[in-house]
């Protein structure tokens, strides 16, 4: 009889480590890092795909459901709460290749106890007056579980997570290891494989939907899933448009923002825009061409100790310079970008952390992990919408994703408004109310005396795009 697969794992010195370095950080108390459950779709039987807490499995690995770990600080101790599979686990999903204490064991973790027991601990620990952090619960089953764990409102446990913990879980989370690049480049070469497929298939009479069916077999051929939901659309000026139900026509510029999980659920986030047909219309080659320069010129800008706010201004500047001279903006780059005029086109951040989570860490709170005490959020529109904004380090991994969109309801109301008058040339963005959007995306790591762009190279340039669509 066939056994249920069990999820890969780093080896267990990758996680002994892990967890060594966090209670460092520690003086005392316990660390309660609880894992998913699954969640059910439409009846309690029918469950979505699932997938493991980021947290949990940064430091424990294991990609089952119905596990917690807790870490005692005082005592040094590391213990996993989960049980063997039931008669019924076994009829219905099949037999496990090994005993739950077998599976802690291959994440360097000699303690397991039924799951059962964790309460017991939590209410002795609780009777001691001994501090437990955990994080932010962001899903409505666990914020339940932690209820009933810890004795006390859903509400009160929403309010009790532990500033501490989170900001230790984000210091080291975001520098990733040289095993977590690898992972990451995994998904990217699948993601690469999606990408060219989207290219090669977007043709006139083609619905939308059968170009994400096309990318979603290569990704399924692979036993991946996806890192986030696909946006695939001809309506590119709308940010996170999921709807895959138009009509492809000739002359459509295409925005394509794909990417899929790794093996071990780390992420890959890749956006293209190309033109069905194959060939760039003038037009669409020069604000295309202005968008990837402003890509190019915030990649070779990274560095350790630079902002990530400083490299969104600048590419901001330099669309903003190159739309001038097309007749859109008057003024400086500088007065466009920095009274917030330069949002009518670019309304959201240069990019964000990734990693498990595509927003890598976004759970832990997105001020929380894209900003701290050297930067604050701006109140103006466009430039509060930054994820992150913070200096960036070595190690960390980010995407960089400039993008021009032409949305008829903010031109409208802006125009309306005279907001921006007299920066703002609004007859030249009215001429180009139907032209869609552009979005230019790659995961590039930050290294100690740059950055790098992560996995295989995926056409980008007009040539290069036109010469593979026409191929």
């Amino acid at each position: 009889m066939p056994c249920r697969r069990e999820a890969a794992v780093f080896k267990p010195a990758v996680y002994s480590r892990r967890r060594q370095q966090l209670k460092q950080r520690f003086s005392s108390g316990l660390l309660l890092l609880p894992g998913n459950t699954d969640v059910s779709m439409n009846y309690l039987h029918n469950h979505y795909w699932f997938r493991q807490d980021s947290s949990f499995s940064y430091f424990f690995g294991l990609g089952q459901p119905d596990l917690a770990a807790l870490i005692d600080i005082d005592a040094g101790t590391e213990v996993l709460f989960g049980d063997d599979p039931s008669l019924d686990d076994v009829i219905w999903v099949g037999p496990q290749s090994s005993s739950f204490a077998q599976r802690a064991e291959t994440v360097g973790v000699a303690a397991a106890q039924p799951y059962q027991q964790l309460a017991d601990v939590l209410a002795q620990a609780r009777r001691q007056g001994r501090t437990i952090h955990y994080l932010p619960p962001y899903r409505g089953e666990t914020i339940l579980e932690l209820a009933r764990l810890l004795d006390c409102t859903p509400e009160q446990c929403k309010a009790g997570a532990s500033e501490s913990l989170m900001a230790a879980v984000i210091a080291l989370r975001e520098i990733k290891g040289d095993e977590e690049i690898a992972e990451i480049e995994n998904a990217l070469s699948v993601t690469r494989d999606m990408h060219l497929a989207a290219m090669r298939q977007a043709k006139a009479g083609a619905y939308e939907y059968q170009v994400v069916a096309a990318m979603e077999g290569i990704m399924r051929s692979h036993d991946l899933q996806n890192a986030y939901p696909m946006i695939f659309s001809r309506s590119g000026e709308i940010l996170h448009n999921r709807d895959h139900q138009n009509l492809l026509q000739a002359g459509d510029l295409v925005v394509n923002d794909s990417g899929a999980s790794s093996t071990l659920g780390y992420a890959s986030d890749i956006t293209r825009t190309f033109p069905v047909g194959g060939r760039f219309s003038e037009r669409q080659r020069s604000l295309y061409d202005i968008v990837l320069a402003a890509q190019q010129c915030a990649i070779d800008a990274m560095r350790p100790g630079v902002s990530y706010l400083e490299v969104h201004k600048l590419a901001a500047r330099h669309m903003a310079a190159a739309m001038a001279a097309l007749g859109f903006f008057n003024g400086t780059p500088e007065q466009v970008v920095e009274s917030g005029a330069y949002a009518i086109c670019f309304p959201h951040g240069l990019g964000h952390q990734l990693g498990l989570d595509v927003h890598d860490m976004e759970g832990l709170g997105e001020t929380r992990v894209g900003y701290d005490a050297s930067v604050s959020r701006s109140e103006l529109f466009g430039l509060r919408n930054l994820r992150l904004a913070k200096p960036l380090q070595a190690g960390m991994v980010v995407t960089v994703e400039p993008g021009m969109y032409f949305i008829p309801a903010l031109i409208q109301r802006w125009q309306a408004e005279a907001r921006h008058g007299t920066l703002i040339n609004y007859g030249k963005f009215v001429e180009h109310i139907d032209f869609g959007g552009i979005r230019i995306e790659d995961d590039v790591l930050v290294t100690e005396s740059g950055a790098r762009v992560l996995g295989p190279a995926i056409p980008k340039t007009c040539a290069e795009i036109e010469a593979l669509m026409a191929a």
